[in-house]
């Protein structure tokens, strides 16, 4: 995980509709970039419904969400279509992004060593600086805190 205070690494990465979307788009803005696993799973599921749900507030707050995972953009697309998601998810299908954030971690399963993307969330600030961070985010709780971050 990337500290506090440190400039946020800028990225460009196609969103779910196939447009290219630059971290630095957003300067001037506080954008809350989450990172997650897989399109469609429980927990991934329920935090892009609770961002969805309370988009409304954080666009009042002037905070823009990028949800980011390895998924390609199409099925960003179908995910995002299929639930009413509001909000710009990204594809990291080289999986650059995910390192450059540390979110991209090995884990033992079974005695076997795999790859797997960490739940984690940064906010960043106007000024591209992240200004809060904090991985194993629970799904459920994590819009909300956010918001009240906000």
């Amino acid at each position: 995980m990337l500290d506090v205070g440190t400039k946020a690494p800028d990225f460009c990465l196609p969103d779910q509709n196939g447009s290219e979307r630059r971290l630095s788009d957003f300067a001037g803005q506080k954008v809350v970039l989450y990172f997650y696993s897989k399109d469609g799973s429980l927990g991934c599921t329920r935090q892009a419904l609770g961002f969805a749900e309370l988009y409304p507030e954080f666009q009042q707050k002037g905070a823009v969400i990028l949800g980011v995972s390895k998924d390609s953009a199409a099925a960003h697309h179908r995910f995002a279509e299929k639930h009413g998601l509001p909000f710009i998810l990204l594809s990291d299908e080289s999986k650059a992004v995910l390192q450059a954030y540390d979110v991209w971690k090995a884990k033992t399963d079974h005695g076997k060593q795999t790859f797997a993307t960490v739940r984690t969330t940064y906010l960043i600030d106007e000024a591209g600086l992240i200004v809060w961070a904090k991985d194993k985010v629970k799904a459920a709780d994590n819009p909300r805190q956010m918001l009240e971050l906000l």
